[in-house]
């Protein structure tokens, strides 16, 4: 029997690798005789009929739904992660069975690739597996900080409201990286899309006018001739600039991806940064007590939850300072003090850390914490963008009306010699 479930894994292992979900569009009749329709999920029309046989509805046609023109399946993002956390923890906390829980997030699941992922955990797990081991086979989606919640959530028995507290945890970091995406997102696109509109004046506009300045047989201001020579420059180096701009992005690309030094330089630099640095600093303070209270409110010790710590904090600074605090309160010093000498966290979250460790409510504590800063990132994103709008629209102004003005200004003077 050993040897034959020996191998029969691997060849299960392969199928299940093999096996792609697909989105099927059908019709039947339920057990009324009312014609119902709708779509679903599945690996072939065969299941997809086995299914809908169980809901009682009898099948008359089943096909599957075209990606020429229709929507292709969509990457799993973190949101769908949290999303996938939030329904597993309500039904649970329902009294659903876990496998069944399985089998409605992956039916009700929109994107293929998320309804695929949740039936190959159900497997593992139907197999005998346990849900933190499961998860643990999929690695880009579930880090070490959720597969050791999950653990820790099982072997005590509290399952449901850890996961709950983890769909809260999830949710919470993904708002937090949308509002700091923002801050920088929209001032870049902004310039970009100058830039892109500038270059087209040069190189399409002002040839133009330069046809027309040639007839005038007068001397040019200094200004136009100014804008015309740059206008010449790009018409000449354009793909250069081009390839340049390419190249540089491929670099910097790599450089990022293969130099540890050149990363931990960029998060000191960006903590440093007027205005973006403040954002980013409370940014991840407000990560660093989400993390904490949710692994010391799972029952983690808080030797063990300042290692999950330190590889959540998204900055080298903080990292550093979180393996220091880690070392010191291995030696017995308590968490604020080791806070307090790191001169990285503000007053606020010692104090509050402090105040936690003596009441006996650290998480609680921290999570407050979490919540005031990443209140804070929102409002400092809000101003942010307030302020940039009047800023954007100026240079946006000094751009476009200092080009129509050096091209205009020729004929302003003709028209006043006239």
């Amino acid at each position: 029997m050993a040897q034959q479930a020996a191998v029969k894994k691997p060849v299960t292992a392969k199928k299940a690798k093999e096996e792609k979900v697909y989105a099927y569009k059908w019709e039947g009749k339920d057990r009324k005789g009312t014609k119902v329709t709708g779509e679903m999920q599945g690996a072939n029309a065969a299941l997809i009929k086995a299914q809908l046989r169980k809901q009682g509805v009898l099948v008359t046609k089943v096909n599957k739904k075209s990606t020429l023109f229709g929507k292709r399946a969509k990457p799993i993002k973190p949101l769908d992660i949290a999303f996938f956390t939030r329904q597993l923890a309500t039904m649970m906390e329902a009294g659903v069975p876990i496998i069944q829980s399985f089998e409605i997030i992956a039916e009700g699941a929109e994107n293929p690739n998320l309804a695929k992922l949740v039936n190959d955990i159900k497997v593992d797990v139907a197999a005998g597996n346990t849900l933190a081991d499961s998860l643990r086979k999929h690695p880009k989606y579930f880090d070490d900080l959720f597969c050791n919640l999950v653990q820790s959530g099982e072997q005590s028995g509290r399952l449901e409201s850890l996961l709950d507290r983890i769909a809260t945890y999830k949710e919470k970091t993904e708002a937090l990286k949308a509002k700091i995406k923002k801050a920088m997102t929209y001032p870049i696109a902004v310039i970009v899309v100058a830039v892109i509109v500038t270059a087209i004046l040069l190189l399409k506009v002002v040839p133009q006018f330069k046809e027309v300045f040639s007839n005038f047989g007068a001397e040019l201001p200094a200004f136009t001739l100014f804008v015309i020579g740059l206008s010449e420059w790009l018409q000449s180096w354009w793909f250069i600039i081009l390839i340049g701009f390419i190249a540089l992005g491929f670099a910097y690309k790599q450089i990022h991806l293969r130099s540890k030094p050149f990363r931990d330089g960029q998060d000191r630099a960006l903590l440093k940064a007027p205005v973006v640095g403040e954002i980013i600093y409370q940014a991840a303070v407000a990560r660093y007590a989400r993390t904490l209270s949710t692994t010391f409110a799972a029952g983690v010790p808080l030797v063990d939850a300042l290692d999950s710590v330190a590889g959540a904090a998204g900055n080298v600074v903080f990292y550093n300072a979180v393996m220091k605090i880690k070392d010191d309160v291995s030696a017995g010093t308590q968490l604020n003090f080791a806070m307090r000498t790191t001169n990285v966290f503000p007053s606020l979250a010692v104090q509050m850390a402090g105040i936690g460790e003596e009441s006996g409510s650290l998480d609680e504590m921290l999570e407050k914490v979490a919540d005031y800063y990443e209140a804070e990132v929102d409002n400092k994103v809000d101003n942010l963008t307030t302020l940039l709008e009047p800023l954007i629209m100026s240079v946006l102004g000094i751009l476009v009306g200092g080009l129509i003005i050096a091209m205009y200004l020729p004929i302003f003077q003709l028209g006043a010699v006239v």
